[in-house]
């Protein structure tokens, strides 16, 4: 006679047991996280207390991966700071991107010593090529969804900037660019705009990227910050009726190239005075001024501040509030470095698609923490109109 018993193991592995504990996970992940919350706010949804610190702002929602399959979670938002879930692992995706670039460098016997020791370190030893295809695809077909997403609303301001890394092509080992744009929305918060690996930055290069993230729904630019690559300059007018800012850190870099050690940090504590000037007709006063009090002692420097004078104070012709986030590219610098903090456990990456599978994980990662912080610029900033949120920024702010 045939065993018709029924074991628990057995009845989980079907997929109506995969659905039911995918359940149980769904409404144990809600409870965990109306408790944690709960406790932020000092109360529970709907209650009345005079301990109360915070209050609810609806949800965003976060697949979860787990053993029996994706599950959409329902993350609360906060009106004030953020929350993360403490059963969520955070940059789990961009771990899982080293991870994959690693093996698959490791299988294609491109990988160094310190590579494979780290792949070793990892559990990598000895790993089959469908787990491999297996994790790339998943991190691939997210990332891939991420880069490609419509963008919605205006983004006023946006900046651009590259890193580099070292990829094998065609049997050498080359330098090539990963270029990126990210954008302050309309509704006060920056985003991850776009991306694209590729040999240089030449014109056509960042044009392509340019056209792209306008096809997909960029919109309403007023003002780009970047370095003055000629390359990048030409796309900017090319695709973009914006005004231009010259990377104020990029640009003393390269006036200071024209002064000797010594009198460095002089000349350009004379050169930042321009930058303390309350309005940019005085600024532009004032970078007139040092340019022609430097002029008979360093005489390039001087012509460089004068073909720069409209680029580098573009910056002033917007809000106060936003000068010190308009004039550099210093936000995008330090994604920048997170993803050389990154990049350079691989070293040298087997192929461009591991480049986008790695540094977009990254990407889409920051884009997702800076959804959920609190919006650090007043409405006002953004659309010249005071709300009763720029008081309250004012007021967390000290102001």
């Amino acid at each position: 006679m045939a065993d018709r018993s029924l074991t628990v193991p057995g009845v989980l592995d079907t997929d109506a047991g995969r659905d039911l504990v995918r359940e149980m996970l769904a409404r144990m992940a809600q409870m965990v996280m109306d408790s944690e919350v709960g406790a932020l706010c000092g109360a529970s949804r709907g209650q009345r207390s005079e301990s109360r610190t915070n209050y609810r702002n609806g949800y965003r929602e976060r697949p979860w991966d787990t053993r029996s399959g994706a599950i959409d979670l329902q993350i609360p938002r906060l009106r004030q700071g953020s929350y993360f879930p403490s059963f969520l692992e955070p940059r789990r995706t961009a771990e899982k991107a080293l991870v994959a670039v690693i093996q698959e460098a490791y299988l294609q016997g491109v990988s160094t010593r310190a590579v494979d020791d780290l792949v070793k370190a990892l559990g990598g030893s000895g790993v089959s090529k469908s787990e491999v295809s297996r994790l790339c695809g998943e991190v691939d077909d997210r990332v891939r969804e991420f880069l490609d997403r419509p963008l919605e609303g205006a983004f006023p301001y946006v900046w651009l900037d590259a890193t580099y890394v070292k990829v094998r092509d065609g049997g050498r080992i080359v330098s090539k660019a990963i270029v990126m744009a990210v954008g302050l929305s309309e509704d006060r918060k920056r985003e991850v705009l776009g991306m694209k690996v590729g040999h240089a930055e030449s014109e056509e290069f960042w044009t392509e990227l340019l056209r792209s993230m306008l096809d997909r729904g960029l919109r309403g630019v007023k003002l780009v910050t970047s370095d003055a690559h000629a390359g990048l300059k030409k796309a900017i007018a090319k695709c973009l009726s914006s005004s231009w800012q010259r990377c104020r850190v990029h640009l003393m870099r390269n006036l200071l190239a024209n002064v000797q050690k010594g009198k460095k940090e002089l000349v350009a504590a004379t050169i930042r005075t321009a930058y303390a000037q309350p309005s940019q007709p005085e600024a532009g006063a004032q970078w007139r001024r040092v340019a022609d009090g430097l002029r008979e002692s360093f005489g390039k420097l001087a012509v460089q501040m004068d073909e720069a004078e409209h680029d580098a104070l573009a910056f002033m012709a917007f809000p106060t509030e936003l000068w010190s986030m308009l004039s550099s590219n210093n936000g995008i610098e330090r994604l920048n470095r997170e993803i050389k903090r990154r990049t350079d456990v691989v070293q040298i990456f087997p192929n461009d698609k591991s480049v986008v599978r790695l540094a977009g994980a990254i990407l889409m990662e920051q884009h997702d923490e800076w959804q959920v912080v609190r919006k650090q610029v007043s409405v006002k900033s953004i659309t010249g109109v005071d709300t009763q949120t720029d008081a309250l920024i004012a007021k967390a702010a000290g102001g």
